[in-house]
């Protein structure tokens, strides 16, 4: 930091103008905390956003990614990562709550948080009771980049032994595109078909994608059954 003026480092910028005011950079040098092997902590936090290709990169590493920096061992990558997980569960809802989904946006105001950046694709179901609240969310198969494979056998199961009355089907496309493929219109069709012989029904199926996601219901691919638009009082 000997060649940043003693005001503009990150420490007293962020005591002088608040943390919104520092770059990426500048926030990630302050959680590295200190230089290393003849590079300040502000060259080890933009060689580290280089290395996962930006801010948005860090929540889809392992601690082996970012030791890849020359300067970043086991400790600083625990802070790193650390802090990026503590940063993802302030979006979080707490887990007593049982807040009432009614619309793509609060599903997907509760799901992006977690699941959105994962780096492989997770397919889950968010299980809701007749009032349409939260009972609980599950992740049900875990694949590759671009794939994972999923039965309609695995949903149910999950969704009877909760007593849901509703579910939700999501997934993430780790490409950043939230648009669904062909196999995914298919596969909602097929769980649609099963929730109807088991009486439980589905409501949506949103695709996440960073901090995107595309509802089904809201482009009209999907009709929610109408036994199940208004929630029970």
């Amino acid at each position: 930091m000997k060649d940043v003026a003693p005001h503009d480092r990150p420490r007293e910028k962020l005591e002088r103008l608040g943390a919104s005011a520092l770059g990426d950079n500048e926030l990630l040098a302050l959680v590295i905390g200190s230089g290393a092997r003849g590079r300040s902590s502000l060259e080890l936090a933009n060689r580290l956003l280089q290395q996962v290709d930006g801010l948005h990169g860090l929540t889809r590493t392992g601690p082996g990614d970012l030791r890849h920096v020359v300067g970043v061992g086991r400790a600083r990558a625990a802070q790193v990562l650390a802090a990026v997980e503590l940063g993802r569960r302030t979006l979080l809802r707490e887990q007593s709550a049982r807040p009432r989904l009614s619309t793509p946006r609060q599903l997907a105001a509760l799901l992006l948080p977690q699941f959105g950046s994962a780096a492989v694709e997770q397919f889950g179901i968010v299980m809701l009771d007749t009032k349409h609240r939260l009972i609980r969310i599950r992740i049900v198969s875990i694949g590759s980049l671009d794939f994972t494979v999923v039965h309609p056998r695995e949903v149910f199961r999950e969704a009877a032994s909760a007593s849901a009355a509703a579910i939700v089907l999501f997934h993430n496309h780790p490409s950043g595109d939230p648009t669904p493929s062909r196999d995914d219109l298919a596969l909602t069709k097929r769980m649609v078909n099963a929730g109807d012989v088991m009486g439980i029904d589905v409501l949506d199926h949103l695709i996440l994608a960073e901090q995107r996601y595309y509802s089904l219901v809201e482009s009209g691919t999907l009709q929610v059954p109408s036994r199940a638009r208004r929630p029970r009082a």
